[in-house]
């Protein structure tokens, strides 16, 4: 459901619009205003997704709105006046509709708005679960369980059974197989470099031969691994002449 306002100084345009938004089930009618003096109060009491925005209109126009207010929620225009187009659509305004305004276009305006702000949420979400997700992990070290926090990971050392976990904060060893690490570990950030390495690839200061740099350690980088190795580190960064 959109929450969304209408802003128009004319009644009768305010009340056709509002018989619009009635008429479909995803839009909810917070609320009309005179002029956009009005909407800032509302914005500030109210959660609104959506303005239908006039822009001729006394005291202020839509357009100075446009550009006085920021991050405004999603605008569809609605005016008498198509040379006000370009400039609004460079003000990102979702859409831009000439009166009289008939449904099917309003219809149409309004499922772009709908799609849109479901994007936007959608995309907010996953990236805010991808940052808990993958903000940090605990072993078990001993009797005692430690946080491992990603970025500050330098690199992994598998020994059998058992893995050393190197990073700012010290090293940790743990019971672990080096394969399941690797799966848990996201790839752009973490690859193998040998059959007993995984290094952190923002972590890797130089290339030099068969060996890694990180900090003051050498890791060994493997024949089957180097060509990966350059591909992920070296090459997608590479400046040349």
């Amino acid at each position: 459901m959109l929450n969304c306002v209408i802003i128009d100084d004319e009644p009768l345009a305010r009340e056709g619009i509002a018989n619009y938004v009635r008429e479909v089930d995803f839009l909810h009618l917070t609320g009309t205003c005179e002029n956009p003096v009005e909407l800032i109060k509302m914005l500030d009491e109210n959660s609104v997704d959506l303005i239908f925005l006039d822009i001729q209109m006394p005291k202020m126009s839509g357009i100075d709105f446009l550009k006085i207010v920021k991050n405004p929620p999603l605008v569809v225009i609605t005016t008498a006046f198509p040379s006000f187009a370009l400039e609004s659509f460079q003000l990102d305004v979702l859409d831009y509709l000439l009166k009289p305004i008939t449904f099917e276009r309003f219809f149409k305006a309004a499922s772009k708005a709908k799609d849109y702000h479901q994007l936007i949420n959608r995309d907010t979400i996953n990236e805010n679960l991808t940052e808990t997700a993958a903000d940090y992990f605990f072993i078990k070290c001993g009797n005692k369980y430690e946080k491992i926090v990603l970025t500050d990971i330098l690199f992994i050392e598998g020994m059998q059974n058992y893995v050393t976990i190197y990073t700012d904060k010290g090293k940790y060893v743990t019971l672990l197989y080096m394969k399941n690490l690797e799966q848990n570990l996201d790839s752009r950030f973490f690859i193998r470099v040998h059959k007993s390495y995984i290094v952190s690839v923002n972590r890797v200061e130089g290339i030099e031969g068969n060996e890694i740099f990180i900090q003051s350690h050498r890791i060994p980088v493997s024949r089957n691994h180097r060509e990966q190795v350059l591909k992920q580190i070296v090459s997608k960064n590479l400046w040349v002449k």
